[in-house]
C-alpha cells in the first residue's frame, strides 16, 4: 500500500507540473470539429497520415474481435456501448479506463470491441490506447503483423504518424503498445506520458479515448495513472475472477468513477462470448 501512495502522489505531482501545451502532432484529418453535445453530422474522415493496416475478417473472428455489423457479438456491445455513451455524455467525461482484477478476464477483448462500437456511432471519433505496458495486447487483436507503439515514443521519440493506425474502421485510430516495459507506473505518471496524454485528450472535442489498462491488483499502474481517466469500466471474468478479488479491485478504485462491472464469458450466454453489464 506504501507503494501506491508513492504513485498517487508521483501521478499528482507530475500533473501538476505539466504545460498542457499541444506540441505533440497529430494524424487525424477532420473537416470540422466539433463538441459531441452537438446534434451528430456524418462525415467522412480521411487520414492523411496515419498508418493504414489491412485487417482480416477471418483474422478478427479467431481473435473474437467484431468483424461487421453482422457479427453476433456486436450486439453484445452495442448494448455496452449505449450504457457507456449515456454516463459519458451526461458527466461530461471524455476518457474511459477499462481494467479487470486480475489477468485472463478479458479486459483487452472489451476495450478493443468497445472502441469499435463506440466508433461506429457517428457522433464522436474514438482513439484507443494500448497502456498495459508490461503485456501489450491491443495490436495483436487486429493483425499479427509487429507494429511500433507508445513504447517507442516514451523510449526513442518516435513521432505518432509512425505509430498510430487505422484497423479499417472508420473513425477510429489506434495506438498500440510494443515493447514490454517495465517501471511501468514510473512510466504512466512520468511528465513525458502526461503531456502525451492530455494532448490526446483535448486535441478533438468530439474524442473518445480508451485506454486498455493493466489489471488492478496486478501493479499499481491504474492507481498511479487514475488522475488522468475520467472513469473506469472493471472486467470480471465468470468462473474465473474471485469474490474477494472483485470486491478489492473495487475499493483500490473508490476515488475514481467507477462506470460498472462487465461480466466477461457468462454461462447464460447463447453465443459462446457471453457479456453483461452491471
Amino acid at each position: 500500500m506504501e507503494r501506491i501512495k508513492e504513485a498517487l502522489e508521483r501521478a499528482r505531482k507530475a500533473r501538476e507540473q505539466t504545460p498542457q501545451g499541444r506540441a505533440v502532432g497529430h494524424t487525424q484529418a477532420q473537416t470540422q470539429r466539433r463538441s459531441p453535445h452537438k446534434a451528430p453530422v456524418e462525415q467522412k474522415i480521411v487520414y492523411t497520415e496515419t498508418r493504414q493496416v489491412d485487417v482480416s475478417p477471418e483474422y478478427l473472428r479467431q481473435q473474437r474481435v467484431i468483424s461487421g455489423a453482422a457479427d453476433p457479438v456486436a450486439t453484445y456491445y452495442s448494448v455496452l456501448r449505449t450504457h457507456v455513451v449515456q454516463r459519458m455524455r451526461t458527466n461530461q467525461w471524455r476518457s474511459l479506463a477499462v481494467t479487470s482484477p486480475a489477468q485472463g478476464a478479458g479486459k483487452s477483448l472489451t476495450a478493443v470491441n468497445l472502441a469499435i462500437s463506440l466508433a461506429r456511432e457517428v457522433n464522436q471519433t474514438v482513439l484507443l490506447v494500448d497502456l498495459d505496458l508490461k503485456r501489450p495486447r491491443v495490436r495483436s487483436c487486429f493483425t499479427p503483423e509487429h507494429l511500433p507503439g507508445v513504447s517507442d515514443y516514451l523510449l526513442d521519440d518516435a513521432p505518432l504518424s509512425e505509430l498510430l493506425f487505422n484497423p479499417g474502421v472508420e473513425r477510429l485510430v489506434v495506438l498500440p503498445g510494443h515493447k514490454s516495459l517495465t517501471h511501468s507506473s514510473e512510466i504512466l505518471s512520468s511528465p513525458k506520458m502526461v503531456h502525451l496524454v492530455e494532448e490526446m485528450k483535448s486535441r478533438y472535442p468530439s474524442r473518445l479515448v480508451i485506454f486498455d489498462m493493466p489489471p488492478v491488483l496486478a501493479c499499481d499502474d491504474v492507481l498511479a495513472f487514475s488522475p488522468y481517466f475520467d472513469a473506469a469500466l472493471l472486467v470480471a471474468d465468470e468462473g474465473g475472477t474471485r469474490k474477494e478479488d472483485l470486491k478489492r479491485s473495487i475499493e483500490l478504485l473508490g476515488k475514481t468513477h467507477l462506470m460498472g462491472t462487465v461480466l466477461n464469458k457468462s454461462r447464460e450466454s447463447q453465443s459462446g462470448y457471453g457479456y453483461g453489464y452491471y
